[in-house]
């Protein structure tokens, strides 16, 4: 007979030879081994759970509230249908709109190639919402 000689000191969860977590115990024959070394899994975590030291952890999930951000995004969409200029998405500058000829407007730019390469500038017109890109 050979001795198992533990080499970790772990809580409840991990195997004492080889630190890889244990299976759920769910009362088969599969759980009373590690998966990874095939040790027998010791009773002492089983004495060790029935006798209170593991701890039981819960804990409770608050959703916010449907209702209430249905309603606020409806008051808010409602005021954005009286304002008849189009609120610009970025700060302006001196660029002519090829669909309406108008001489401003916005721009934002995003990184979307690789960080050796130039960025992405979108230009928005702020009168009629054409967008355009640049690569920089």
């Amino acid at each position: 007979m050979t001795s198992i000689t533990e080499i970790f000191a772990p809580t409840a969860e991990f195997c004492s030879l080889c630190g890889s977590i244990l299976p759920v115990r769910t009362g088969s024959a599969s759980d009373n081994h590690c998966m990874v070394c095939k040790v027998p899994i010791s009773r002492d975590h089983d004495a060790e759970a029935e006798s209170g030291i593991l701890e039981t952890v819960s804990y409770v999930i608050h959703f916010n509230d449907r209702d209430k951000y249905s309603k606020l995004k409806s008051l808010s969409g409602d005021a954005s249908k009286k304002s008849k200029k189009p609120a610009a998405e970025g700060p302006l500058v001196n660029r002519d709109c090829k669909q309406c000829g108008n001489k401003k407007m916005s721009y934002m730019t995003l990184q979307l190639r690789s960080a050796d390469e130039g960025q992405t500038v979108f230009f928005t017109c702020p009168k009629c919402r054409f967008k355009e890109s640049e690569n920089s």
